[in-house]
């Protein structure tokens, strides 16, 4: 699997899943955008895999429209973009939730990936690239206690699925990634009663690690992928199999 000659923007690529599809993707020979609102963290990773760093609000329509125009004036093109930027967001029964923090999420998480392929997919059709949104485990199921964060991963998942479907004709690819629980400082500093169940609910009997994720975003960015399109990864541990 080679990306040489080939641009990516991913977002939220200064750390977690994003980092590591970043690296991964400049590994195989890609000019990656990394795309982040933490300047110090994403000018790090993109100068240590030689792309470009590109600060952004994700929230803001006008700069993911500047994003993907840095991207071609940098770089001359785009072929692939993964959507990844998101925040876990509040934990709380659906009645004591604040309308903005609700709201806060689904801007973040949602209407990010809305913004994201509106102003990737014009450069994507003349190259015929590829979208992976990274959605969740909580796009396919839900948890009771984390309704804002299911709807928007839900929406994102459906966002997906309809993008795919008119433009699988004009040659451009759209897919969507459902991680389980991931293993990242986050959930490191978690006490055992809480890890453990959280463990136990994979049946591979551990978390998944950022790295293996993202080698599902590269194939399904990739020619390897030629035939897939409008489909849900999950990378799961077998969480949603129970």
């Amino acid at each position: 699997m080679s990306f040489e000659g080939k641009v990516a923007i991913v977002t939220g690529g200064a750390s977690g899943i994003g980092e590591a599809a970043s690296r991964a993707l400049a590994a195989k020979g890609a000019k990656v955008v990394v795309a982040d609102y933490n300047a110090d963290l994403g000018a790090k990773v993109a100068d240590e895999i030689g792309g470009a760093f590109f600060k952004i609000d994700v929230t803001d329509a006008a700069q993911n429209k500047a994003m993907v125009a840095f991207a071609v004036e940098k770089f001359g093109r785009l072929d692939y973009a993964v959507n990844n930027a998101g925040i876990g967001g509040p934990q709380d029964a659906i009645t004591e939730i604040a309308e903005a923090d609700y709201l806060h999420l689904i801007d973040v998480n949602q209407n990010s990936v809305f913004y994201g392929m509106k102003y990737e997919i014009p450069e994507l059709l003349k190259t015929h690239g590829s979208i992976v949104n990274v959605s969740s485990i909580l796009g396919v199921v839900a948890a009771e206690l984390a309704v804002c964060y299911v709807a928007a991963k839900h929406a994102v998942a459906g966002m997906t699925k309809a993008a795919a479907v008119y433009y699988a004709p004009r040659g451009v690819r759209i897919n969507s990634v459902h991680p389980g629980y991931i293993d990242t400082p986050l959930l490191q500093g978690l006490p055992a009663e809480v890890m453990d169940p959280i463990v136990s609910a994979h049946p591979i009997g551990r978390l998944g690690t950022s790295e293996e994720v993202a080698a599902v975003i590269c194939f399904l960015l990739s020619d390897e992928a030629s035939f897939v399109t409008g489909s849900q990864y999950l990378v799961d541990g077998g969480y949603t199999s129970v």
